[in-house]
């Protein structure tokens, strides 16, 4: 089991920053492999960005890749979403979300949300123009 929650967000000017937190309990978070989705008024959820177990490997949607970084504290069962140079399209409620990889399929992440078994309640981004 895996209980998330975050925190982070709120408004911002456009070209300006937030970093997103994801605390999660258990005492295996090290074996998850963690993601950011948002999702807008009216449209799917989105992926964002994904992190394996270890912070070894990443992936970005073409969308944020060169503004936003993911990471993780494994130490401090948490990940973190750092958004800079932000724009209104950007403007969402955006959730973490974790998986736990076998132990035997190496270190790896996931960009499907049907893929994701975990899910945290989201913190609201608003990025005004």
């Amino acid at each position: 089991q895996l209980q998330l929650v975050e925190s982070g967000g709120g408004l911002v000017q456009a070209g300006g920053s937030l970093r997103l937190s994801c605390a999660a309990s258990g005492r295996t978070f090290s074996r998850y492999a963690m993601a950011w989705f948002r999702q807008a008024p009216g449209k799917e959820r989105e992926f964002v960005a994904a992190i394996s177990p270890s912070g070894g490997s990443t992936s970005y949607a073409d969308s944020v890749k060169g503004r936003f970084t993911i990471s993780r504290d494994n130490a401090k069962n948490t990940v973190y979403l750092q958004m800079n140079s932000l724009k209104p399209e950007d403007s969402a409620v955006y959730c973490c979300a974790g998986r736990r990889v076998g132990e035997y399929s190496g270190d790896i992440y996931y960009l499907g949300r049907y893929e994701y078994d975990y899910w945290g309640q989201g913190t609201q981004v608003t990025v005004s123009s």
